[in-house]
């Protein structure tokens, strides 16, 4: 039996399984879930003025951070993505958060670190890895890569097994251990709400680029982000990354991020 064929079978069977999880947890009996679910087809389908890139990729200046400027980044995330205001830290769920540099960065972090450092809120997110693990992870493909790069959460089609954050080295996803939906303060009509059981993560507002608009967190980041194609040589991304020193979380791990970070 050749590889192709193979992994075919693997994926048929465990879909069947995955599939049969869903309509358990939605209602839906199943065959409800129709053949057009595919991870392949597109979630969000782009308009005449969508934004494209070969790769997108995010730049962090964490000279521009400051504790009320995060804040209105991840509120503006958090709002625009219906994720729930949870009040057990345990039941979380996060898109953009903040951290220490030392657990941002544990690699780098030592005693004599420059003064501006301690303390300081440091942005996170999913690093949108180049070879992500948390694709090769996900049985059933909820978990996918778009050809501009972005790691895409297929909801319909988690089933909850969280074998994808065991594979993410940076814990940028999160699990609805409970429903998410009575938590969410203001819901927008725009963007589904998640349930019990499924996992999320940030998506580089895939969405909102789909329709010619910068994530919601760059939109209001005062400068402190910077989003676009990092293989556009002629790109702002690509300006700043030539002109400034950047590192990026755990590149050790090979897993490539696409998010960078000034300090």
């Amino acid at each position: 039996m050749d590889d192709s064929r193979r992994s075919f079978l693997k994926f048929a069977g465990i879909s069947a399984l995955g599939l049969g999880g869903v309509s358990i947890l939605t209602g839906l009996k199943p065959g409800a879930v129709t053949a057009a679910d595919t991870a392949s087809e597109p979630l969000y389908k782009n308009t005449e003025k969508a934004l494209t890139a070969e790769r997108w990729g995010m730049v962090v200046d964490t000279r521009k951070l400051t504790r009320s400027l995060c804040d209105k980044m991840v509120a503006a995330c958090h709002k625009t993505h219906n994720v729930p205001d949870l009040d057990n830290d345990r039941h979380t769920i996060k898109w953009l958060w903040t951290d220490g540099f030392e657990h941002i960065f544990p690699m780098k972090h030592d005693q004599y670190l420059a003064e501006r450092l301690h303390g300081l809120p440091i942005l996170s997110l999913c690093n949108q890895c180049n070879n992500p693990p948390c694709v090769q992870a996900c049985p059933t493909q909820a978990t996918f890569q778009r050809e501009d790069g972005i790691v895409m959460m297929d909801f319909h089609r988690c089933i909850g097994c969280r074998f994808c954050m065991a594979a993410c080295p940076y814990g940028s996803r999160s699990f609805n251990f409970r429903d998410p939906r009575p938590a969410i303060k203001e819901e927008n009509p725009d963007f589904p709400t998640r349930m019990k059981g499924v996992v999320e993560k940030c998506n580089f507002c895939a969405e909102r680029l789909a329709e010619g608009k910068m994530p919601a967190c760059v939109e209001v980041s005062e400068g402190a982000l910077v989003f676009g194609d990092l293989e556009d040589p002629n790109s702002e991304i690509r300006k700043v990354l030539r002109e400034n020193y950047a590192i990026r979380r755990k590149q050790s791990l090979g897993t490539n991020p696409s998010v960078y970070y000034i300090i």
